[in-house]
């Protein structure tokens, strides 16, 4: 029991170990207005979305740091006797981004207050790393993200296709991804801080990825981050993920694809004069929700505990095969193989007769010649008996389909049939502050998904294939210092 529970309590500080990667930090320094530091300065950090409060205080030489913030929009406020209450409004803190904001007091009552809402700054002076921050809805309003097999090999929207908006990189959606001519496929994924990567192959994300609508920013750092950042090679991909706010809010959406939008294919004829559109609809469609837990007159989790929920599905149906194939016409079904002679002759056998291309010879008839070679005799007008038929034989003859070109003897058969295919990806966070030191967090996610179809061939049976692969799972304490 006790082995038990010390498992579960290293892997609850592995998983806050892990999930620090996806914070950000606020630093800088408290000065007065002669510019000396100012020590021991009460310094708090409002996450606006859900009230949660993170405090510190300037150390001797006047700096201070707020570290592993998640992400959001904060308020900072600095309160010291002999001077004005400090405000600092609209700052904008991304995944793995440390902002730098150094705040100069006024002298004055601690009951006034000087309020600043100048957007952070952009220049990056506390670290050398190239990275970029992209939020979701920056992917969703330009046309990068695809549905199909352009998408990934389940079919759903491909979270990756953030590179295509990245400088240096080059990508071919679902094989390969490359940042600033590294090898490919040498990026490393992590999902609130878990490594999410396909070991296999790191560019096909979606035995694992999560929904892009659960997605709150991508943060990619393509060069010099810090050795925290290490078993990567071309990019180090940070994922975090949307949680609920103090007020409630949610989404729906759909992406489809219909052949009544597609242009038809040309020389073709549906038989009423119109051009053929193979079946093709495709629709990736969801909702997600967040907010406060709250039970009513038992339980407010206002400024306490928040929930987001996801829920996505992509759906496809398509014609497949619509390229002929060759079958058996119904003579040679019934043994008579008189049209495929040709009327060529290649040679004589050994007896000297001649021999006619596509001959079918019976090999009950098989014996030596007086040279020692073995001859046999050819099936009389090329028919074969129906008792010589093999029963297993004609069983299997019988799945074949009949040709759609009856009189033609090859590229007789024309047989699309629809394929099926269901992806789903469900996911949801909850996220509890307890206190202004800890905070515990937990995502879940799952993508599954199925492809379903009845070729023409095999019509007794139906072809299912599925697969499902969990996308991570959470439990997170986070310190705050």
């Amino acid at each position: 029991m006790k082995f038990i529970l010390a498992a579960i309590g290293l892997s609850f500080l592995a998983g806050a170990a892990f999930a620090q990667g996806d914070r950000g930090t606020i630093t800088g320094t408290v000065s007065d207005p002669a510019g000396a530091v100012v020590a021991s300065a009460a310094i708090e950090a409002k996450h606006v979305e859900t009230g949660a409060v993170y405090p510190t205080q300037s150390t001797n030489t006047g700096n201070y740091t707020l570290s592993q913030l998640p992400f959001g929009s904060y308020e900072i406020s600095v309160t010291v006797p002999g001077f004005k209450k400090y405000v600092r409004q609209g700052l904008d803190v991304g995944v793995a981004q440390t902002l730098r904001i150094d705040i100069a007091l006024a002298v004055g009552n601690a009951a006034e207050s000087v309020t600043v809402s100048e957007a952070a700054p952009l220049l990056k002076t506390e670290s050398g790393e190239l990275s970029h921050n992209v939020t979701s809805d920056r992917l969703d309003n330009l046309p990068v993200l695809g549905i199909g097999t352009s998408a990934s090999s389940a079919g759903i929207r491909n979270p990756l296709a953030v590179v295509q908006i990245l400088p240096g990189t080059y990508s071919v959606l679902n094989s390969i991804v490359k940042i600033n001519g590294a090898p490919s496929n040498t990026m490393s994924i992590r999902i609130e801080g878990q490594d999410a990567t396909n070991g296999y192959v790191p560019a096909t994300p979606a035995q694992k990825q999560p929904s892009v609508d659960a997605i709150q920013e991508y943060a990619i750092q393509t060069s010099n981050f810090a050795a925290e950042y290490g078993q990567v090679g071309g990019g180090f991909f940070n994922l975090t993920m949307k949680s609920g706010t103090n007020q409630y809010h949610g989404t729906a959406y759909d992406y489809f694809v219909n052949e009544v939008l597609n242009a038809g294919q040309p020389y073709t004829n549906d038989g009423n004069g119109n051009l053929l559109r193979p079946v093709a609809r495709r629709n990736d469609y969801g909702f997600t929700v967040g907010g406060p837990v709250s039970i009513p007159h038992l339980y407010n989790g206002r400024d306490k505990t928040f929930f987001f929920f996801n829920w996505e599905q992509y759906r496809e149906t398509q014609n497949i095969n619509t390229q002929s194939i060759t079958v058996p016409v119904q003579a040679y079904r019934n043994g008579n193989f008189t049209q495929a002679l040709t009327g060529k002759t290649l040679n004589t056998d050994p007896l000297g007769r001649p021999i006619l291309e596509n001959t079918i010879y019976d090999p009950n008839t098989q014996r030596l010649a007086p040279n020692g070679q073995i001859v046999r005799d050819p099936f009389p007008s090329n028919t074969i008996s129906a008792t010589s038929f093999d029963p297993v034989a004609a069983k299997v003859q019988a799945l074949i389909p009949a040709p759609t070109s009856p009189n033609a003897l090859v590229n007789n058969g024309i047989y699309p049939y629809l394929s099926q295919r269901l992806t789903e990806i469900p996911a949801i966070k909850i996220d509890q502050l307890i206190g202004t030191k800890d905070k515990v967090s937990f995502y879940w996610s799952e993508t599954k998904t199925a492809n379903a179809y009845t070729p023409p061939w095999a019509a007794p049976t139906a072809c299912r294939s599925r697969s499902r692969q969990l996308s991570g799972r959470t439990i997170t304490r986070i310190p705050i210092a």
